[in-house]
Formats: structure tokens, sequence, C-alpha cells
């Protein structure tokens, strides 16, 4: 089956701004068009960011929601993994949790990641795939 990485934007999107093309994406995933993979680390940006725009009782539901959605692989933050992040950080400048997406996906041999966020355009072993065109 194929495999989409899926940034944690695009959960928190469609959370914060009821965004209708990060919710797309989840129903896609969820009507198995194709698996969705993230890192587990994305419920941390999910919930903080929640938390810090709509309050803690929803941060606790939304953050109950992520590891339930189905069609999702869950990955783990294993040291391999930081470790290729360092070397993405180096190489391009990202930020510390874009790198562990990026070297996440790479890590698992996928080749698209689905967000908003054009930093990862810079990432020449990924093509960033905006929810809008998906």
């Amino acid at each position: 089956m194929n495999k989409k990485y899926i940034d944690a934007n695009v959960f928190i999107q469609g959370i914060i701004r009821d965004d209708k093309r990060a919710k797309d994406v989840i129903f896609k995933v969820a009507n198995n068009d194709f698996t969705g993979v993230t890192s587990v680390l994305s419920w941390d940006e999910i919930v903080f960011v929640v938390r810090k725009f709509l309050g803690a009782d929803v941060a606790k539901e939304e953050g109950n929601k992520f590891f339930k959605l189905p069609n999702f692989e869950y990955i783990d933050a294993k040291k391999d993994i930081i470790l290729k992040a360092q070397k993405l950080v180096e190489k391009y400048d990202l930020k510390p949790r874009d790198a562990i997406h990026c070297a996440t996906a790479i890590h698992l041999g996928i080749k698209e990641i689905i967000s908003e966020d054009n930093d990862f355009d810079k990432v020449s072993e990924l093509i960033r795939i905006n929810p809008s065109t998906l």
C-alpha cells in the first residue's frame, strides 16, 4: 500500500482552523486511499498547540483521538532516527522537529510528506505535497 508521511501541522490545522483541506487528508487515510505515517512526537505538537489556542480540555480530547485514527502508523522516535535528524539539521538548517519528521519518513523509505510547511521543500530526499493539492 502507498504510504505518505503526515506532518503534525496537517492535524493541527484541521483542529485549530477547521481547515477542510487538512481534514480531507485525514479522511483519505481513514478511507484507505493511502496509509498515513507520522511520528509519535506529532502528539506532543498537536496537544501543545491546541492547548495554547483552544484550551486544556480540547487538547486532552484531541490528544486522545490522535492515536485512534484508522489506517495510521505511529513511529517511535528512536536514536537512529534522531541521529539522522541531526544530519538533516546540519545539511538543510531545519528546525529540530521538522528534521525528526523528515528523518522518520526517510528512515522508512517514504518519499512524500504532506505538509503546508514549505521548509520541507529544501529536503531533496522528500517531495512535499500541500494538502490543498492532494
